[in-house]
């Protein structure tokens, strides 16, 4: 089989942005806010938005804010773009009553990451994912990130969970090229490179694209590595890829969740981010300025 990079037309788009949620200073859900970043990422490149994944604070909005911020982002971007919301938890039966919720608020597709903390084995991890795929009408992106869930999504159970007609796309950060290369050449599985320093690698193998974090604050650039790769300036894209590293890496492996760096920056750039909710804390003067500086180089060119 043909992944769907090649054979048909990618589910969500290619540059998607895993959008933050906004929070006031209180730390209320500042809707607004949402609607206001969701514009503007729209409006530099983005084709899709995936909202209350990890960079969106899942963990800690309850179900009313998950609903209220598809519905509010709906209104404010129409159907210019798909949105995906994630509905993913370590509970099969709750993962399926906000697959439900969100297909009611106007999703149009979700995001499931793996049951964390629990671990369950491929064959129960694989009737998870069943379960939930079969309970909405709305296509389900499989969230492969065993660093934050301690449970992998092994290839083999990738390949038959393709075969589930509502199971479409992966959202991949597994760091497992081989593996990753292995269910592209099996499937027509739309694979989005979730680690953003492997945008380029991973679509130069035939994946569909991305879905960023770094995206909140840079999507015209982010989208651009795309762009040049795919009017077969490969030279250019590499160049593009390279030039972000160092953002990437401020922003991602520098020790502090990408979330709390992402708002760090939105909020120094006057966007809407706000504030972080507990256990995560806010960046620092010095990692923000750092951060800061990053983005100022890169988007200088």
């Amino acid at each position: 089989m043909t992944n769907a990079a090649t054979a048909s037309p990618p589910p969500f788009g290619r540059a998607l942005c895993a959008m933050i949620t906004p929070f006031t200073e209180s730390g209320a859900l500042d809707l607004d806010g949402a609607q206001l970043l969701a514009e503007r990422l729209v409006s530099e490149g983005c084709d899709g938005l995936v909202l209350s994944g990890t960079t969106g604070e899942s963990p800690t909005t309850s179900d009313a804010e998950k609903a209220a911020l598809v519905t509010a982002v709906r209104e404010a971007v129409g159907d210019r773009v798909p949105l995906v919301s994630g509905v993913g938890t370590f509970d099969t039966r709750h993962t399926v009553e906000l697959a439900l919720q969100a297909e009611k608020a106007g999703a149009d597709g979700v995001l499931v990451v793996s049951p964390y903390y629990s671990r369950p084995p491929q064959d129960a991890l694989e009737a998870h994912f069943r379960e939930v795929a079969d309970s909405s009408g709305l296509p389900v992106v499989l969230y492969d990130i065993p660093g934050r869930t301690g449970t992998r999504i092994e290839p083999e159970t990738m390949i038959r969970l393709a075969e589930h007609p509502r199971i479409v796309a992966v959202k991949d950060c597994s760091y497992d090229f081989l593996g990753t290369q292995k269910v592209l050449a099996r499937t027509d599985l739309a694979y989005y490179a979730g680690c953003d320093e492997h945008v380029l690698a991973l679509y130069a193998v035939g994946a569909t694209g991305y879905v960023s974090t770094v995206a909140n604050v840079v999507p015209a650039q982010l989208r651009a590595i795309l762009d040049a790769f795919e009017a077969g300036d490969t030279p250019v894209s590499a160049r593009l890829q390279q030039r972000a590293t160092p953002l990437i890496e401020l922003m991602m492996a520098a020790g502090l969740p990408g979330t709390v760096t992402a708002k760090a920056l939105l909020n120094s750039l006057g966007l809407p981010g706000g504030s972080v909710r507990a256990p995560l804390r806010p960046a620092g003067r010095e990692a923000t300025d750092g951060l800061v500086a990053a983005y100022e180089e890169f988007v200088a060119g």
